[in-house]
């Protein structure tokens, strides 16, 4: 019995090193991408050359010229531009069935084929949804899994993390909406960051696609994180516009006020013992999750794969 597949491929908006975007997209041709939209943030010349050569990379340098013809001006929030590119992307996707918005730190990681858990939804299916796993820190092989939405959750994080729990929304610090697969041919479409809109009303789909987890790289070495924490703070995923992990009247704080007061009260040694709590990749964080079915060992193996793609 011949299994069937469908083309699928992913847009990205990257400012980063030439080898790590080579990484990230050397894994997703493995993984099976037809097409890769990579949109580079700034001039990278290293890492423009080598995409533009493969023969299944799209790759555009978000130059002046560029966002004055998309529209207008460069968007001054990063996350105003991945809008856009993934828009944008969207609709010159007429060589694929489905395309998933992503960051230059997320990987698919799949059972199977990704095409073929793809080819099976129903047609009327416009959206899948991809949750989010999230790295600990170290070699990136080990991941905390999502917990899914619930009275438990909370216990149970409150139990892996007994000093910060009630405070990171599913033991996560980074996003838990995951990133979202949209099957390509519909009109009026606007990609954002963890949703899709069409004529401005969100597009529904089922909560999560079993079989396709996003492996986030969020947290990787302490100094990493730390040099990544500013900005993060200021304009990432801990700014102050985003919202509590739980209504205020409950004790709730969004990462920016935790952070803020942690650093405020401990300074860099607070900002440290959070870490190593939280993210550290410790045997004691390793036999915490794995005895709540929580553990996820997984070798993305990005160098051998970026040898092999990109060869020079």
């Amino acid at each position: 019995m011949k299994t069937t597949t469908t083309k699928w491929g992913l847009v990205a908006t990257i400012l980063a090193p030439a080898d790590e975007i080579r990484r990230f997209a050397a894994y997703h041709l493995e993984a099976g991408a037809h097409r890769l939209y990579l949109y580079l943030d700034a001039e990278n010349p290293d890492a423009f050359a080598s995409l533009k050569a493969h023969p299944k990379i799209r790759v555009i340098t978000c130059d002046d010229a560029y966002w004055q013809k998309l529209c207008g001006k460069r968007p001054q929030k990063h996350q105003v531009r991945q809008s856009h590119n993934a828009t944008h992307a969207y609709h010159r996707a007429d060589d694929v069935d489905w395309l998933i918005h992503m960051d230059v730190d997320e990987f698919l990681v799949a059972d199977r084929p990704v095409g073929e858990v793809l080819a099976e939804l129903p047609m009327e299916q416009k959206i899948a949804r991809i949750r989010p796993m999230e790295a600990l820190s170290g070699d990136a092989t080990a991941f905390k899994a999502f917990i899914p939405n619930g009275p438990k959750r909370a216990q149970i994080v409150s139990d892996l993390y007994p000093t910060y729990g009630n405070y990171i929304k599913g033991g996560f610090l980074s996003h838990l909406a995951g990133k979202v697969f949209a099957r390509t041919g519909m009109v009026s479409i606007r990609v954002q960051i963890h949703n899709v809109f069409q004529d401005d009303a969100i597009v529904d789909g089922p909560e999560q696609q079993p079989g396709i987890d996003l492996a986030h790289l969020h947290t990787k070495s302490w100094p990493e994180w730390l040099t990544a924490y500013r900005y993060r703070l200021e304009k990432g995923s801990y700014r102050a516009d985003l919202a509590p992990n739980r209504p205020r009247d409950r004790g709730g704080l969004s990462m920016h006020e935790l952070f803020s007061m942690i650093e405020s009260e401990g300074g860099e040694p607070g900002l440290r013992a959070f870490f190593d709590e939280v993210c550290a990749d410790t045997p004691e964080l390793r036999a915490a999750l794995n005895a709540k079915g929580l553990l996820r060992l997984i070798n993305l193996n990005l160098d051998a794969k970026v040898s092999r793609q990109f060869a020079s």
